[in-house]
């Protein structure tokens, strides 16, 4: 049986994407505020096996290394934090906030009291709400964020759904957003907005890592997405990027329903294509009888499966691939670092298990928060977070992350790891291989493609 190369799990935190109308706004005094329409709006699967929910801050085990910034505000500046806490992606969700909150109590080096964080004479308070992975419930606590809680900032969420919605709000109510963990390449892309910024990568970034790799062991591919904007967005992302780097695809992609239970019809395709690996963009349940499928049906004896590795919670799956390099946006085991060593060590601390693929984006979210505002002195307005963001660069547990002036996207570190093991307790899987930095194409719209400057629009040859 051929090794198996393991991609398109990554995925699996940012795939929704919504479409559905914006629910009645939470009365107000203020005006009404409008959602934009959503691309599209699959329904979630199944729920990936949760990790742990997020528990509150306790002191520390040790202290921050980060000193407190001397750092003024003029009142207490609110932080609205979106996630899913208890729907499809409540495994990403606890992810998200667990990092967020420390990557917040780094920066003030000391943990919250009663919500605040006090980063040198500057109060800043996280209040946390539970879209449940729905776009319809993401424009719902968004709306009480902004109208009755009245925050200054938005951090969200999950799902490229509700991000989708996120966006909208945030530019109709002159408020900065933070995306993380959603990847979609809209965000930065068709539906980029001046408010809008990410620390999360962008799908055509995962596919650059791989890609890379793949078209060193393989120049044939054929490939598998689900049939909808982002599969279809990931999709074009991988066949642009392993054809930039020598691969071909031997036929026209695949594309199957989201909620595909019965893979048989389309893995007799990528049986009968004549391709050395195939390509999955996936997510949820769906990926798990697509896998028991392909190797009832000796797939893997004839095509090679190219997929990057998830969640920890996830690798056990993929006994068949010990020995294989594979591609991830990031593991606790992987940056060498005092920041990662700090979220490491506190995250097993306070929640018995190690940080997991999400936890970085989170922590990345809190650090750029306050270093924006280290550079505005305190204003926390959209016109000067903006201005501090664009360029700017900060040190994460990544390393140092770059957010590009032009459409937001954050440049950063990614991963070509080999599976060691599926076993491992404290879940050391990997050994790395290589340390990849991707820059993807910029993709924003044709009304907005002056800002792409000299970067290669919406390929990565430009063409």
């Amino acid at each position: 049986m051929k090794k198996i190369i393991l991609l398109a799990l990554i995925a699996l935190a940012i795939i929704v994407v919504a479409c559905a109308p914006a629910p009645t706004p939470v009365p107000t005094a203020a005006p009404p505020t409008a959602a934009p329409k959503p691309t599209e709006a699959p329904k979630p699967t199944e729920a990936p096996k949760p990790t742990e929910a997020p528990k509150p801050t306790v002191a520390p085990t040790v202290a921050p290394t980060a000193a407190p910034a001397a750092l003024k505000c003029d009142k207490t500046i609110k932080v609205g934090l979106i996630g899913d806490y208890s729907g499809a992606l409540a495994s990403y969700g606890a992810m998200q906030k667990r990092s967020f909150l420390l990557g917040m109590e780094y920066m003030a080096g000391a943990p919250a009291k009663d919500g605040v964080f006090k980063v040198g004479d500057c109060s800043i308070q996280v209040i946390d709400k539970d879209d449940k992975g729905d776009p319809n419930t993401t424009a719902t606590v968004a709306r009480q964020l902004i109208e009755v809680e009245k925050v200054d900032v938005l951090v969200g969420t999950v799902s490229s759904a509700g991000t989708a919605t996120l966006q909208g709000l945030a530019r109709d109510n002159k408020k900065v957003l933070i995306v993380n963990p959603a990847a979609a390449n809209d965000i930065t892309g068709k539906d980029f907005n001046e408010y809008t910024f990410r620390t999360s990568r962008n799908n055509y970034q995962d596919m650059i890592n791989l890609c890379q790799y793949l078209t060193t062991k393989y120049k044939k591919f054929v490939q598998i997405a689900p049939d909808y904007a982002f599969g279809r967005g990931g999709a074009a992302s991988a066949r642009d990027a392993c054809t930039k780097f020598g691969g071909t695809f031997v036929i026209d992609d695949i594309f199957a329903p989201l909620d595909t239970k019965e893979f048989t019809p389309y893995l007799e395709r990528v049986a009968k294509s004549g391709a050395e690996a195939f390509i999955v963009t996936w997510a949820g349940g769906g990926f798990v009888p697509m896998f028991k499928t392909a190797r009832e049906m000796g797939v893997f004896d004839k095509v090679a499966l190219a997929a990057s590795v998830a969640d920890n919670a996830t690798v056990p799956l993929y006994v068949d691939a010990l020995g294989s390099n594979s591609g991830i946006l990031y593991h606790y085991t992987l940056p060498k670092n005092p920041i990662n060593d700090w979220l490491v060590k506190e995250t097993i601390a306070r929640h018995k298990t190690p940080p997991d693929l999400f936890d970085a984006d989170g922590m990345n979210a809190a650090i750029m928060l306050v270093e924006g505002l280290k550079k505005t002195g305190g204003k926390y307005d959209a016109e000067s977070l903006i201005k501090a963001f664009e360029g700017m660069e900060f040190n994460g547990p990544k390393g140092k992350i770059y957010i590009r002036p032009e459409d937001h996207v954050a440049i950063q570190d990614m991963y070509i790891v080999k599976i060691l093991n599926v076993t491992d307790k404290d879940f050391k899987f990997f050994e790395l291989t290589s340390t990849t930095r991707p820059e993807p194409p910029c993709l924003l719209p044709e009304n907005l493609k002056a800002r792409c400057g000299k970067l290669p629009v919406g390929t990565l040859s430009g063409k």
